[in-house]
């Protein structure tokens, strides 16, 4: 397993790690099989999302913003209450086929950090290919 680490610059962003976690599939020579890209942070994401136009990416994070408003009222005192629910709403994880030594994705799909308590120092998603 491979682990990443890096910092994160906005309160809320998607990072586009599908080129990284390519390198490691085809650093690890698996032909046929899977990959699973993890984050254990509970206050961000790892998902697939559309890949060409950014605008859709504010789109998505606006919606979650309408759904975990950071200026609710929310029974608990931590304040990155929105954070984890919207950690929870998009998961921790993506799990993709491996076919010919090369990941298994969509002509318009891609794999996603998602920041939503940031900035935020060493972060970290984790890459395992069998």
């Amino acid at each position: 397993m491979q682990t990443v680490k890096f910092n994160t610059k906005y309160r809320s962003e998607m990072i586009d790690i599908t080129e990284r976690v390519r390198e490691e599939v085809v650093k690890r020579g698996i032909t046929n099989g899977m990959c699973t890209v993890f984050t254990t942070h509970t206050t961000a994401s790892v998902l697939f999302f559309e890949n060409k136009d950014p605008k859709l990416r504010r789109d998505f994070l606006s919606s979650l913003n309408r759904i975990a408003p950071a200026d609710a009222n929310y029974e608990s005192d931590d304040e990155n209450a929105p954070a984890h629910i919207k950690s929870s709403l998009c998961g921790p994880r993506v799990v993709l086929p491996v076919v010919n030594g090369q990941l298994f994705l969509g002509q318009w799909q891609a794999i996603f950090f998602c920041e939503f308590d940031g900035p935020r120092e060493n972060r970290a998603y984790h890459i395992q290919v069998i």
